[in-house]
């Protein structure tokens, strides 16, 4: 392999492991946000109100731990932040597993069954 290739090849390798940081950063934030929302609907006193907007603050604030496109470092603070308030829910006696999360702006879906009303 010649230079040029070798470069090509590196920048491709880092732009993967960018990517694949960012998704799961993605995830992990959009699963705080429901695990907060979750939580607060149920009427749970969220004691790891900190951690979560520390976590959401650290992660689009422009100082970090690590330069911006190593995400690692954000990952784990939403990570502890998730970990603060899933110790919140078992606190509560809430399995988050198996909690709805109701969206917001969409009305529940009928129930399918023998309580549902025939179509017309």
């Amino acid at each position: 392999m010649d230079g040029k290739n070798l470069l090509w090849l590196l920048l491709a390798v880092g732009a993967l492991v960018v990517a694949v940081t960012l998704v799961i950063a993605v995830k992990l934030c959009v699963r705080l946000f429901r695990t907060k929302r979750l939580l607060t609907e149920a009427g749970v006193p969220v004691q790891g109100k900190v951690a979560f907007w520390a976590a959401v603050v650290y992660l689009i604030s422009p100082v970090d731990l690590l330069p911006d496109p190593i995400l690692i470092d954000d990952i784990g603070f939403l990570l502890l932040a998730l970990r603060t308030l899933d110790k919140s829910a078992v606190r509560a006696g809430i399995d988050l597993a198996t909690a709805p999360v109701r969206r917001r702006g969409r009305a529940a879906a009928p129930a399918a069954g023998p309580t549902a009303a025939p179509p017309k």
